[in-house]
């Protein structure tokens, strides 16, 4: 299975619902709670000056009314090399940006 499906997946067991959304255009209409994510950037390892192994980073959002919620806990100890950036409030929703290597 392809590596980022198979982070849709495990992204939607972490909200519990198919609201979540790789790079969504701006004419979509999301469902809160949701989670959005986007390709970031990427960290090569090197090995004899030739790349040996490359792993995927993903800015990782989960957005929701509710500023009392467990995801932020959900997605920190579902993934191993995750990590909380930062969190908002925009138009009466609470953003908690996460930066996930997958």
């Amino acid at each position: 299975m392809n590596r980022r499906l198979a982070l849709h997946e495990q992204l939607e067991e972490v909200l519990g619902s198919k609201n979540v959304y790789f790079q969504p255009p701006p004419t979509v209409r999301m469902k809160y709670p949701a989670i959005r994510y986007t390709l970031s950037t990427g960290d090569t390892i090197f090995a004899d000056n030739i790349p040996y192994r490359f792993t995927k980073c993903y800015s990782v959002t989960i957005i929701t009314p509710d500023p009392d919620n467990d995801l932020v806990d959900k997605m920190a100890m579902k993934f191993a090399c995750c990590k909380l950036n930062r969190s908002f409030t925009s138009d009466n929703l609470n953003h908690y940006n996460f930066v996930l290597y997958f």
